[in-house]
């Protein structure tokens, strides 16, 4: 198959999202609004914006809470793959989005982030040979074990257009030789910035209308308590680190709001790992109500990528349960510290006395980053 007919000039082009999880759907909000923007003024080409939800978020009122905050679209097509070991949820996927993909007349595949879902969708648009664009390419954690930094390596080299969300991305990209002269394929790559920024200033004021509620709702004071966020593999599939983790913090001198992810429920639910004490373990919330317990935390502890910016944009001292970071930038102005989960570290690193004023760092854009993105994909010769 060769590569589609350049649409260029065209009247009609046609897009394919692919999403599955949280962040995702954070990331694909904006786009959608600037796509309507693009198609309310009348402007050509026309977009067809398609979206594949792979289902990968398997928890189905958490989705639909999501994607009724965010004033998404309804997805095109839901495979409902739900969770699974890494293969198998790969090969769901794979089996079926290939009849989507190869059956419609698609300009371009986007894919987000670094989930199981960006994986799927990059090596199908690569096998199909349709022009493949990452959102949010050139993000390295240096830990190439980690599944997500597999994910980002493997987009990354297979993408037509790298919509970067800093400089230090850019930086990344070309040290592995993305686009540079030699590359067998034809590449761009732009400094987007970041469109879970743009996301979180459209809805933010939303949230903090609801967040007295909130506080009140789980017994909380503005600035007394910390959040806490738990998913990745690396601290969730390791019963004992866990375990650690969680009755370290039972030390410290605040509440610990937990928002449990539902593949950490089940693993301290299999684990028979208990959590009292001092941390509250609550369900998942919603993209509004976390934003507006991220705001008002007195600092957020995590293992999450995308829960590190939201601190950072709001300005939250982070502390991240990990040993490395795909946002350097957070750390290098002070708003992010990388504590790892040794005990004596974690809490001396958490009590330490925290810089919070970074205002005006802006590494990673203005906030008008899905404008951008529709510019770039639309003016690619090759859409």
């Amino acid at each position: 198959m060769s590569v589609r007919e350049n649409t260029y000039g065209k009247s009609e082009t046609t897009w394919l999202s692919v999403v599955g999880a949280r962040p995702q759907f954070v990331k694909l909000a904006p786009l959608c609004r600037a796509i309507d923007r693009h198609n309310a003024a009348g402007n050509l080409p026309h977009i067809q914006h398609r979206i594949i939800h792979t289902g990968q978020h398997y928890e189905r009122e958490i989705a639909e809470i999501l994607f009724e905050q965010l004033a998404l679209p309804r997805p095109d097509h839901n495979l409902g793959v739900g969770s699974s070991s890494h293969g198998i949820q790969l090969a769901r996927m794979l089996q079926r989005m290939e009849p989507l993909l190869r059956d419609e007349p698609i300009d371009w595949v986007l894919v987000y982030g670094d989930t199981n879902s960006t994986l799927a969708g990059a090596l199908l648009a690569s096998r199909l040979r349709i022009p493949l664009a990452h959102v949010e390419a050139g993000c390295r954690s240096g830990e190439i074990t980690q599944p997500e930094e597999q994910n980002r390596v493997v987009a990354d080299h297979l993408s037509q257009l790298l919509l970067a969300p800093s400089q230090a991305a850019i930086a990344n990209l070309c040290r592995e030789g993305i686009g540079a002269q030699g590359d067998p394929r034809p590449r761009r790559i732009v400094f987007a910035g970041d469109v879970m920024y743009d996301s979180l200033l459209q809805q933010l004021p939303l949230a903090e209308r609801h967040a007295e509620k909130n506080l009140r709702g789980w017994g909380l004071a503005a600035k007394g308590y910390y959040l806490l966020t738990l998913h990745r593999a690396e601290n969730t599939n390791d019963r004992p680190r866990l375990a650690s983790i969680l009755r370290t913090l039972t030390a410290l001198d605040l509440p610990v709001l937990f928002p449990v992810h539902p593949r950490t429920r089940n693993l301290l639910d299999a684990g028979g790992i208990t959590v009292n004490g001092k941390i509250h373990r609550v369900p998942p919330l919603g993209f509004l109500e976390m934003l507006s317990m991220e705001k008002n935390a007195v600092k957020i502890l995590t293992d999450s990528g995308g829960v590190q910016k939201e601190a950072f944009y709001l300005g939250v001292p982070c502390i991240t349960l990990r040993d490395t970071t795909e946002w350097p930038e957070t750390v290098e102005c002070g708003a992010n510290h990388i504590a790892g989960t040794e005990p004596e570290t974690l809490l001396r690193i958490i009590r330490q006395q925290d810089r919070t004023d970074w205002s005006r760092v802006a590494p990673y854009g203005d906030g008008n980053s899905a404008e951008k993105i529709v510019g770039e994909l639309l003016a690619a010769p090759w859409n």
